[in-house]
This record gives structure tokens, C-alpha cells and sequence, in this order.
């Protein structure tokens, strides 16, 4: 997946936006003020963090070299992916969709209904 490819996706989830506020250099992805992911160019490799269930998040490093503890983020909730390849596509969309979906379960009841009114059940 490339760059292009990944931001098109990322933005196709009810609400999502994109921020700036740790520089023009990393894109954090919010819905209703609520990141649920972050991307950075480092080195050669885009790389993004996303929010995962503490025990999948371990599952997942133990699976994939690329994907890591959460680079300056709670290890416990967030991994990093290096987007190397190595992740297969269908893959990383499930760990997109998990992280974004796991963000919502935790938005006010009103602003969840909201999102779930504009856009149908999440």
C-alpha cells in the first residue's frame, strides 16, 4: 500500500480527519478529536501507529518483524507498523479497522450516535 493509497483509506472512515499538530511532517488521523492513527516517514519506510487490544497488539509482534511497540506512544495500546511490505495489505486495513473502531467504542454516546446517525452503524 502505498502513501496515496493508505491516506484514501485512512479517510474513508466515518469522521476521520487529518491534523497536524505535531508538524508537517506527521499526520495524525482523528475522529471526534480522538486519534487513531499516526503516520511518519522514517528513513526509506512510511510508518504508522495504530491502537490495538493489549493481548492482539503482543500476537501481532510476535507475528510480523515489521510491526513493533508504539513508537512514542503507550506500548501497551499501540503498535507500530513499518510499511515495508512485509504486512499484506488485507492485513493492515484489519489493524486500521481495529484501531479506528476501538477509538469510537470509546467516544461520548452522543458523539458516537452522531457518527452512527451520518454514516449508519459503525
Amino acid at each position: 500500500m502505498n502513501t496515496k493509497q493508505l491516506k484514501k483509506y485512512l479517510l474513508s472512515k466515518p469522521g476521520a480527519y487529518e491534523d497536524y499538530p505535531f508538524g508537517p511532517d506527521t499526520t495524525v488521523y482523528k475522529v471526534k478529536n480522538r486519534m487513531f492513527a499516526l503516520t511518519y516517514q522514517e528513513k526509506k519506510h512510511l510508518h504508522i501507529n495504530l491502537k490495538c487490544d493489549p493481548m492482539e497488539a503482543v500476537q501481532l509482534r510476535d507475528v510480523f518483524d515489521s510491526v513493533l511497540p508504539g513508537y512514542h506512544m503507550n506500548k501497551t495500546h499501540w503498535n507500530t507498523v513499518i510499511l515495508n511490505g512485509t504486512v499484506p495489505v488485507f492485513e493492515l486495513e484489519r489493524m486500521i479497522d481495529n484501531s479506528y473502531a476501538l477509538v469510537v467504542k470509546k467516544l461520548k454516546r452522543h458523539e458516537r450516535l452522531g457518527l452512527e446517525l451520518r454514516n449508519g452503524t459503525l
